[in-house]
């Protein structure tokens, strides 16, 4: 049981780099779809991996193991490997726990002050104009979504780049990227190597936001200026927009322009893309291994309960 709970704590790691080539490979709008659902999957199991380890520690400890109704000891490999995995289990979950809830607390306060200052101001269909000396824009989801963009960026763009500028944003919104940005938040909090995971959920997003934008534009060519000079003014600036709130100026822009200038070629689907199967396999392996896992947990619990015959 324990050798296969580590199998979803150790997959994570080879993910970042599966997750940038089937970037590289997939539409942008596929691969954020895969590359959200895979790191996840990836999050889940690896809890779900960790809270089996601190619940077998915990049930060699005497007083829980009267009061899981114990009659017979737990077995287990060893208790020299058992009770230090369950230790550290514990303080991973406790570590991940303490910083998934200061981010929820600080997202939420920035989500808010963002809101109430958008609400203060005219706005002009979804667009919603912030006098303020620091160039931004971003999406601001909610209801309703909203364009933000600060007087400072306006005066930075031309009037065509604008337009690009917001189709870009307008984009965000329609895709609902913040769900897919809130769940990479969430899943790097879970394990430390989706973290770069995150990154790339990240550029994934902007990756389909410019290509709709491009879309609807209809110049691939002004879309790359407008976020070329939008990320150039606003380079300098601090925001205080929520993290899952997505911008323009978000992600590696000189990655971003060069994707625009090229003629986009054909993508590969996903189940052709060799690191789009890998990512699905590592997500299944881990996911398979944790239940594995916890069925024979159960099954040596109901050993050690007396319910089953040792």
């Amino acid at each position: 049981m324990t050798v296969l709970l580590l199998i979803p704590l150790l997959l994570p790691f080879v993910t970042p780099l599966l997750a940038r080539r089937a970037l590289d490979r997939l539409a942008p709008v596929t691969a954020l779809w895969t590359l959200t659902a895979a790191a996840l999957v990836l999050a889940g199991a690896c809890v779900a991996a960790l809270g089996c380890l601190v619940l077998t520690g915990l049930l060699k400890v005497p007083a829980f193991a009267a009061l899981g109704e114990l009659v017979h000891p737990l077995r287990t490999p060893s208790d020299y490997a058992v009770l230090p995995a369950a230790a550290i289990a514990t303080g991973l979950l406790t570590i991940g726990a303490w910083n998934l809830g200061r981010s929820a607390l600080r997202q939420t306060r920035a989500f808010r002050t963002a809101h109430a200052e958008a609400d203060r101001r005219p706005s002009a269909g979804d667009l919603c104009v912030i006098d303020a000396p620091h160039p931004d824009a971003y999406a601001l989801p909610g209801r309703p979504h909203r364009i933000v963009v600060t007087t400072a960026m306006l005066r930075s763009l031309g009037p065509d780049e604008r337009d690009a500028l917001f189709a870009h944003e307008r984009a965000h919104n329609r895709g609902g990227h913040h769900y897919f940005l809130a769940a990479a938040e969430l899943a790097a909090h879970c394990h430390p190597a989706l973290r770069a995971a995150r990154a790339v959920i990240r550029l994934a997003a902007e990756r389909a936001a410019d290509e709709a934008a491009a879309a609807a534009v209809g110049d691939r060519r002004l879309l790359a200026r407008a976020i070329a000079r939008a990320a150039l003014a606003g380079q300098a600036a601090s925001s205080t927009r929520p993290d899952f709130a997505p911008a323009a100026t978000a992600g590696p822009v000189p990655q971003r322009v060069a994707a625009l200038l090229t003629i986009p070629a054909g993508h590969t689907r996903w189940w052709v893309c060799r690191a789009a199967l890998l990512l699905a396999a590592c997500a299944t392996l881990s996911a398979t291994a944790v239940a594995t896992g916890a069925v024979t947990f159960h099954h040596e619990v109901e050993i050690a309960q007396g319910e089953e015959p040792r």
